[in-house]
């Protein structure tokens, strides 16, 4: 029982005004701080905290958003210059579509598959990040077959590489790592080829 270990809620309110008095050594200031000299102890120690974290805080969370938007951004301008006819997410949000790929392509297209087998895509979903198996399974994987079910086969991008043997979700999904192919094949039949120097 804390109340009978501790005291009274009273106490512990007076040790907490106690520790007020006397925090010992402060940590370094953050703007946040200079901006509002007035927060509490308490306060401050959290704001450091958050400073502190590299994985999980919203300080990590904004970076990682960025740098997700700015591959998405990479994957439109690649597109663009292959002349790929294409809706993005936001273009498919306006449109009031639940599940939204970061790009739907408006006709089918074709792409090798690391064993060169050609593979049928209608999506592609952009990922700032290296795929690892864990990501892939528990995250990725649920997130893509929302879109196969929705919009057919798809293709998800890793930008920063991928684990060998990612589960292809029954053959609905071509994985690939570090670059979007080079070469894709319209419906047409003609090769739609990458112009260079777009990063």
């Amino acid at each position: 029982d804390p109340v009978l270990k501790l005291g009274h809620a009273s106490v512990l309110s007076e040790r907490y005004r106690e520790s007020e008095r006397h925090p010992g050594p402060p940590p370094p200031p953050s703007d946040d701080e200079k901006k509002n000299p007035s927060l509490s102890r308490i306060c401050r120690e959290v704001i450091h905290a958050i400073n502190l974290d590299p994985m999980y805080g919203p300080i990590h969370d904004e970076t990682r958003h960025r740098i997700g938007n700015k591959y998405e951004e990479l994957l439109v301008k690649i597109l663009e210059s292959m002349d790929i006819p294409f809706d993005t997410e936001y273009e498919l949000r306006k449109k009031g579509t639940a599940r939204t790929p970061d790009v739907l392509l408006l006709t089918p297209v074709a792409v090798q598959d690391s064993s060169e087998n050609w593979r049928v895509v209608c999506w592609i979903d952009s990922k700032a990040l290296f795929g690892d198996d864990r990501t892939h399974r528990d995250s990725v994987i649920p997130q893509a077959e929302s879109y196969i079910h929705r919009f057919g086969p798809g293709l998800i991008l890793y930008w920063f590489g991928h684990a060998p043997d990612l589960d292809d979700s029954q053959g609905d999904i071509t994985i690939c790592g570090w670059k979007l192919p080079e070469q894709i094949l319209l419906p047409t039949g003609e090769m739609a080829v990458q112009k260079k120097d777009l990063e």
